[in-house]
């Protein structure tokens, strides 16, 4: 082995298990880390969990931070939202089950993550991925694809597997000892869960799926529809947030109605009423709705109708909202609820 003194690592930090251990790892054997986490926008944890009651008893916080803050190391974290958009539209390796491009996103971080070790004379990348665990991204034959594509070849370091794969540069340079790496495979997470005990971990992440909405079904026919509505494949950041959020229902191709399903999310929606016309039951308790496009009188209540269904309100005769535009100007509406029937299913996103 060589003096690791000078040998420098920049990890790959989604704020998960995986991640941390990796980093870990190479700590054990006297190299410096820094992490790196890239922000797409479509990130789980600390949106949801921050609005939804359910996920009250989830800690609100940033995993990517707090692992970082556990390992004792620097964090950047780096915005890609505008360049991340061609590997969602574009994916060269395609989707998986719904509109996760695994494999062009991990070469996409892989590739940025070389960027920016070659600007800051950093020697390897590591990540915490393990071979079988992902059924695209994290393949014994994609994971080359990863380190071609990408250009990182042979400097790409993935120390819980490492024993499963050909030896890498920092391992055959003898800056990493390849025997105190390991050779983790598949989707059983004993092995890491009996290693973060070993390595005094008691709280950490543990994604099921993923971290990433983009894998997420309801999610991405949300998404899907999103792009259907507008004819082409675009978002901005505030729409794959509010895809986030709320009950989405579709009457028309021009139209769509975000309803609230609970305070927490009554009160997110609240922060846009002034980029969309908004519907609020006024003589009951019930939901903020937020109202994308352009309705016609009819089409209006019908929509109020709608969410007059989701209000306190929904077996009573007639019910009283507040139709307001984002321009702030309010009317009274007075609507009988839709009734559960005739809410088709083809309309629930």
């Amino acid at each position: 082995m060589t003096d690791n003194s000078t040998r420098k690592a920049v990890a790959l930090i989604s704020g998960g298990l995986d991640s941390l251990l990796a980093v870990k790892a190479l700590q054990e054997q006297g190299i410096y880390v820094e992490g790196i986490n890239f922000y797409t926008g479509f990130c789980v944890e600390g949106h949801t969990h921050a609005i939804r009651k359910k996920d009250k008893q989830k800690p609100k916080r940033n995993n990517a931070l707090w692992s970082a803050e556990q390992l004792g190391i620097k964090l950047h974290i780096i915005d890609i939202i505008e360049e991340y958009k061609d590997v969602v539209f574009n994916p060269r390796y395609g989707y998986g089950a719904n509109l996760n491009p695994c494999l062009d996103c991990k070469i996409f971080m892989v590739k940025k993550a070389r960027q920016w070790m070659e600007a800051n004379g950093f020697d390897f990348i590591i990540t915490g991925e393990v071979v079988g665990q992902r059924p695209k991204s994290q393949r014994k034959d994609t994971m080359p694809v990863v380190q071609k594509d990408s250009g990182i070849n042979d400097l790409l370091l993935r120390p819980l597997c490492a024993k499963n794969l050909p030896p890498t540069i920092p391992e055959k340079a003898g800056w990493v000892d390849r025997e105190k790496l390991y050779d983790f495979s598949g989707r059983n997470r004993k092995p890491q869960i009996a290693l973060a005990k070993k390595f005094g971990f008691e709280d950490f992440a543990q994604p099921a799926g993923g971290c990433c909405f983009l894998t997420d079904e309801k999610y991405s026919v949300k998404l899907s529809d999103l792009w259907k509505s507008r004819g082409e494949k675009t978002y901005e950041i505030d729409d794959i947030m509010l895809l986030k959020v709320g009950r989405h229902i579709r009457p028309a191709e021009h139209f769509k109605i975000i309803i609230a399903r609970e305070e927490g999310e009554a009160k997110y929606l609240q922060g846009y009423k002034k980029q969309y016309d908004s519907l609020k039951t006024i003589s009951h308790s019930g939901p903020l709705a937020l109202i994308d496009g352009n309705l016609t009188n009819k089409e209006l209540k019908l929509a109020a109708s709608i969410v007059a269904r989701y209000s306190k309100g929904r077996t009573d005769p007639q019910v009283s909202l507040d139709f307001q535009t984002k321009s702030g100007e309010v009317t009274s509406i007075k609507v009988s609820p839709l009734p559960a029937d005739e809410i088709k299913p083809e309309w629930i996103l």
